[in-house]
């Protein structure tokens, strides 16, 4: 197993934001790519997936240039799909606080297993 640590990189300083012109109304974003990559930490082969980031914005919004570059920001690093999944999450919940965020990874076959790794943040509004 590595024992390496690992680097970690502030990523959240590079995300462009925009007013949300309807903040009392409870409307879901949704943004997906089935292009995202990274690495895996114990074996150093890529690896890929789909993620779909689903919230429900508070008063700032997400632009979509700089979330495709964060994204695009792990091609070349070792993490898990769990711990993946729980920083983009972490990291896009801290910059906008939103109502309601999901993350979901769906990540592609190795070692014959299939993984999906889903991580919220807060209560969706009428659940």
């Amino acid at each position: 197993m590595n024992n390496k640590k690992p680097v970690t990189v502030n990523k959240v300083n590079h995300f462009e934001t925009f007013v949300n012109t309807h903040p009392l109304r409870n409307y879901v974003i949704i943004h997906q790519t089935d292009e995202f990559t990274s690495v895996c930490p114990i074996t150093g082969r890529p690896d890929f997936g789909t993620i779909i980031i689903s919230y429900i914005p508070g008063k700032i919004c997400v632009e979509l240039k700089s979330l495709k570059y964060y994204l695009q920001s792990f091609r070349n690093e070792g993490i898990f799909y769990e711990n993946v999944t729980n920083r983009i999450l972490d990291d896009l919940a801290g910059l906008l606080q939103p109502k309601w965020m999901e993350v979901k990874g769906i990540f592609s076959k190795r070692g014959g297993l299939f993984s999906t790794v889903i991580a919220s943040h807060g209560r969706k509004p009428g659940k």
